[in-house]
């Protein structure tokens, strides 16, 4: 059996709101068997991102830089070009666009696609947004509906329903800087919404063809993307996720947010019946100060109560959405929070549909992959299987193609790759049941437009 390595090599920077994590990975094939083959990962910790959106763009620059010396380092890379992931205030419209064809006795071709595609790119958008994504849902050939790909058909008139997502342009100008300014002079291949390269790593075809919500939970955000028919059909960005988490019990517990976050990824439980009553996390108090004792009870009991806001959230935006009865894939969640024992349950109790976890899989085994295959280096992974797989394979760019990307060679191996206790918490009003509140009480089927 013969396997082969591709000499392509694909670098994925995810910048999130508490991590920068770059991964680099190329291809390993084996007859009709393809493996992703892990060459480095770096990852630094990050203030820069607040909510998805960079707003310190030195402090941002750091952590790449951070990140990327240790890929390059692992790897023996020398590094010029990424894909970058980002996420943060995004609007997604559905929007119709046509095209009348220059040759209408000859077959719809691509280059037809394309100029369709193109028209969408430079459509006027609300001011302070830029276009980031225009990705087709279905596909109108003259008085023809619902054509799924209209590559090799007849027709005058092309037409397709849209999904135009759409980024406030000071925070995509941000993630643009921060790439420019880094010490490498890094190049921005692709820029995907986080939630598309998550899909990459994470959902099986089945799954996008039956209709699956993913739902990455990370750092600052919630991203959720619905596919039905191997189509992407909605999706939507929320500002609460795993650092929403970590305040909750940085408050409830009367702890400091390091040491919050340490209870969170350590002894997370989403199911305050699977902890025991007395069982407790002595926390170091400030200088001078006694240890304070935590009941890890009372962490399950903030973690269960943020979960079931969220995962109602997600049920509300799912539901408005109109695909509630069309995922026979289920839920998919994926993100560093979906690592929290207990959180399939959860989702599962909310929603009422098959829930799991995502875990990177396709990977060449090695020391490496063992690290990333982990739900929170989905998005990172996700943007490697970007230079490889396509976000939609009836288009050929899902970047604006007006955005000129200076063409250099992807990265190559510049050498062979060789004691008291706390008091049990008082549930606080919360911004998400609040905002949830408004969601449930306006018309699930009339809006169009999403913002975040």
């Amino acid at each position: 059996m013969t396997t082969m390595r591709d000499d392509m090599i694909v670098v994925g920077l995810d910048i999130g709101s508490s991590k920068v994590c770059a991964v680099a990975g190329r291809l390993i094939r084996n007859k009709d068997h393809i493996t992703l083959e892990v060459l480095g990962v770096g990852r630094a910790l990050s203030d820069g991102v607040t909510k998805g959106s960079v707003v310190n763009i030195n402090r941002t620059v750091d952590a790449i830089n951070r990140a990327i010396d240790e890929v390059a380092t692992q790897s023996d890379l020398d590094i010029e070009i990424v894909n970058v992931g980002f996420s943060g205030q995004i609007t997604a419209k559905r929007q119709n666009g046509s095209i009348t064809r220059s040759s209408p006795g000859d077959e719809v071709t691509s280059l037809d696609i394309d100029q369709l595609l193109g028209d969408m790119y430079r459509s006027p958008t609300l001011a302070g947004t830029e276009i980031v994504h225009v990705l087709p849902m279905d596909f109108i050939v003259d008085n023809e509906s619902g054509v799924e790909d209209p590559v090799g058909r007849n027709g005058v008139k092309l037409a397709a329903d849209f999904q135009v997502i759409t980024a406030q342009t000071s925070a995509a100008v941000n993630t643009r800087k921060c790439i420019e300014r880094t010490k490498n002079h890094l190049i921005r291949e692709k820029l995907v919404l986080s939630p598309l390269a998550s899909a990459l790593a994470v959902l099986t075809d089945a799954e996008r063809e039956a209709g699956v919500a993913l739902v990455d939970i990370g750092g600052g955000t919630t991203d959720l993307a619905i596919y039905h028919r191997n189509v992407l059909r909605h999706v939507s960005v929320f500002p609460w996720a795993g650092n929403s988490l970590t305040k909750d019990i940085e408050l409830g517990c009367k702890i400091l947010p390091q040491q919050a976050e340490l209870l969170k990824t350590k002894f997370g439980n989403a199911d305050p019946n699977n902890v025991r009553l007395n069982e407790v996390v002595s926390v170091p108090g400030l200088p001078g100060r006694l240890p304070k004792d935590v009941l890890l009870k009372n962490v399950a009991i903030i973690i269960e109560e943020r979960l079931k806001e969220l995962a109602a959230l997600v049920q509300a935006e799912i539901i408005r959405s109109g695909y509630k009865d069309k995922l026979l894939g289920g839920i998919v969640l994926t993100g560093g929070t979906a690592s929290v024992h207990g959180i399939e349950h959860i989702f599962r109790r909310v929603t009422d549909v098959d829930i799991r976890v995502g875990y990177p899989d396709q990977l060449e085994h090695n020391l490496r992959a063992d690290l990333v295959s982990d739900p929170a280096y989905a998005t990172a992974l996700g943007l490697v299987w970007a230079g490889f797989k396509s976000i939609d394979e009836r288009i050929s760019f899902i970047s604006d193609p007006g955005r000129p990307v200076e063409p250099l060679p992807l990265p190559r191996p510049v050498a062979p790759v060789n004691p008291r206790t706390d008091k049990e918490p008082e549930k606080k009003a919360s911004g998400i049941m609040d905002w949830l509140r408004k969601m449930t009480n306006s018309d699930f089927g009339e809006k169009e437009t999403d913002h975040y």
